[in-house]
């Protein structure tokens, strides 16, 4: 059967290291985890030891944990008396696979280790990442998106003499469904680098200004549909600001509707029906206010915290990136927030995956509530960007 292309450039490596960069969905995380338990079976019982690494735990077990457990029960392979849940190894074929996150400073820095895995390789520090090779004695593998302009992978990993790079794109994946498919090249009709990314598997190109693709209109489609109203809360310095977002099922169009600082709760309640959200519509708040969340619904609004967790921000920045958006030419705050809204660099002038704290987010803030409200994943939708 035909595997995704990494797989068989796992098996084949000739270098001690080796980093796969792809689009997403490459099957770059699921081919690795394939080789890595091959592996295990063809050197039974050789008492070696496989880690398997991503920066947080949260992120490790709904991604590469969950792939790696898929394909032993897929092949009849899983054992839970081999499985200590505890410390989270797996004891395969008298081999031992371990995961661990670098928020666990006592196991990077720990044992050592035959065969790494780093999983999204470019959210580890090059401290993280040299702790970990240096307890490492045979093979390392290392996958990433290419999102940095700037990252430490180009500079001190990839040019290594003892390490190959491959590269891969969804069009690797022989096993993606044509929806899926679909889905992703709909990426061309986004940020341009969002899709030389996530498309095309390329490095991005580092622009500072994070949303560029942008489109004014003079009004909201009259056909778009409805997604949400996005509020974000404020009052002496920062602006209470609220923002309609609709979509045709593929693009975002958002308006504006107020933006004003000294406003009290009374005040929102009357401004919102003033600008002609009902009821039953949905409207998605700042989780970090809920008694104002709770005064709100009090005063007849359908209105919920917006869901937040690990890396929030970025990944519902990228599902913004992903889709054509069209912004009101009445937004005269959002567009001046969209203008300057810039990725955050250290002292080198390098990216960060961050963006600057300079307050141009209120507005940008409340769209990125309701647009990603519906999404299972901030920014993933129906399928992972990994």
């Amino acid at each position: 059967m035909k595997q995704p292309t990494t797989y068989y450039q796992v098996r084949s490596c000739p270098t001690r290291i080796q980093i796969h960069q792809g689009g997403t969905r490459s099957g770059k995380t699921w081919s690795i985890c394939q080789a890595l338990i091959e592996w295990c079976w063809m050197n039974q019982n050789a008492g070696w030891w496989v880690t398997v690494v991503r920066k947080t735990f949260p992120s490790l077990r709904a991604s590469v944990m969950r792939d790696f457990f898929a394909i032993l029960e897929g092949q009849d392979w899983y054992d839970p008396r081999f499985h200590n849940k505890s410390t989270a190894t797996y004891q395969l074929f008298g081999n031992y696979v371990e995961f661990i996150s670098v928020d666990q400073p006592q196991k990077v820095r720990g044992r050592k280790r035959n065969i790494l895995f780093i999983n999204e390789a470019n959210e580890l520090t090059l401290e993280d990442w040299r702790q970990l090779l240096l307890r490492t004695t045979h093979r390392v593998i290392l996958d990433f998106n290419p999102s940095d302009a700037f990252h430490w992978l180009y500079d001190e990993v990839i040019p290594r003499e003892d390490a190959t790079l491959y590269k891969t794109t969804y069009l690797d994946n022989p096993f993606l469904e044509p929806e899926v498919v679909a889905e992703i090249e709909r990426f061309k009709d986004g940020d341009p680098d969002f899709w030389r990314v996530y498309g095309l598997g390329e490095r991005g190109v580092g622009r500072s200004i994070i949303l560029t693709h942008w489109q004014g209109v003079d009004r909201v489609p009259s056909d778009w549909g409805l997604v949400a109203y996005g509020l974000d809360f404020g009052y002496t310095n920062d602006p209470s600001t609220l923002v309609g977002v609709w979509s045709d099922g593929n693009g975002l169009a958002v308006s504006e509707l107020f933006y004003a600082t000294g406003m009290t709760n009374a005040d929102l309640a009357r401004e919102m029906r003033a600008a002609g959200v009902g009821r039953t519509d949905l409207v998605v708040a700042d989780s970090a206010e809920p008694k104002s969340i709770d005064e709100l619904r009090g005063a007849g609004f359908n209105i919920h915290p917006a869901r937040k967790g690990p890396d929030s921000v970025r990944s519902g920045l990228d599902y913004l990136r992903s889709r054509p958006l069209l912004v009101t030419n009445s937004s005269v705050n959002l567009v001046k927030e969209l203008q300057n809204y810039r990725w955050r660099e250290d002292k080198n002038g390098h990216q960060l995956n961050e963006p600057e704290p300079r307050g141009w987010d209120h507005a940008i803030d409340a769209l990125r509530y309701a647009a990603t409200w519906a999404q299972a994943a901030p920014n993933y939708g129906r399928y992972t960007l990994g």
